[in-house]
């Protein structure tokens, strides 16, 4: 049995986890608030639920991250990069802005995808993470195109750890070049590791892979620990391998 908790409980440790049947889960209940949700994400914990569940509460053993040294760019991918960036600096077309639209972005990753239903993103979080991204500790990189939204990711920020959340994509390659804006920027601010939370193929191909969650909780208690990073500014990756 997992706990149940309520406004003001605490986090059960990590440790205790379930391991079998659904594992990762740590805890039900309380609430999204952006007290709650740094809580957790200080903790290796993150909410996870479908709609009409109570409130999830996960640490999972493995860990999936992104190392930012590790981001693996295909050939296709650094053409798009290469024509994003032109583009941004002559006829304007395409343009990468950071936290001019987050909600719009965490709604536009709600939106049902063509292979399959919605995400698992609920109005309360988006209340939860907008909170989060109004006191400034959640963040969009967004791709625009002839001044349309057409791919992002959106994730938080605490210290010199980044917890990416979801990304999404209407045009080919849109979400890949919003990550590799995010990274390239992440990885010149010192983070090192980028929490994917869910093991994936599609993460895999990106270069991100699991580790234990002792490994991954040593690395975000001392990451947690350094000065928030302030200046949110998308700067054009890989410009020497354009």
């Amino acid at each position: 049995m997992i706990p149940w908790l309520g406004t003001h409980t605490p986090f059960p440790d990590v440790s205790e986890a379930l391991t079998t049947e659904a594992p990762g889960l740590l805890a039900a209940g309380a609430d999204l608030s952006p007290e709650r949700l740094l809580m957790a994400y200080r903790n290796g914990i993150f909410p996870w639920f479908s709609e009409g569940q109570p409130i999830l509460w996960w640490s999972t053993d493995p860990r999936m991250v992104l190392m930012t040294a590790d981001f693996k760019v295909s050939d296709s991918l650094k053409k798009t990069l290469k024509k994003v960036e032109k583009s941004s600096r002559t006829d304007g077309r395409w343009q990468v802005r950071f936290d001019s639209a987050f909600e719009q972005v965490m709604r536009a990753c709600a939106a049902p995808r063509r292979d399959g239903p919605g995400t698992w993103i609920s109005e309360d979080i988006v209340k939860g993470y907008t909170g989060l991204h109004a006191l400034g500790f959640a963040h969009s990189s967004e791709v625009w195109l002839d001044g349309e939204l057409v791919g992002g990711a959106y994730g938080v920020s605490i210290g010199q750890m980044f917890y990416g959340e979801s990304m999404f994509a209407r045009v080919t390659d849109a979400s890949k070049v919003a990550l590799a804006y995010l990274v390239h920027f992440l990885k010149l601010q010192g983070v090192q590791m980028i929490d994917c939370q869910q093991e994936t193929g599609h993460l895999a191909s990106l270069g991100a892979a699991p580790i234990p969650r002792n490994a991954f909780l040593a690395h975000l208690r001392q990451a947690i620990a350094r000065p928030r990073i302030r200046n949110w500014q998308p700067v054009p990756p890989f410009v020497a391998a354009l």
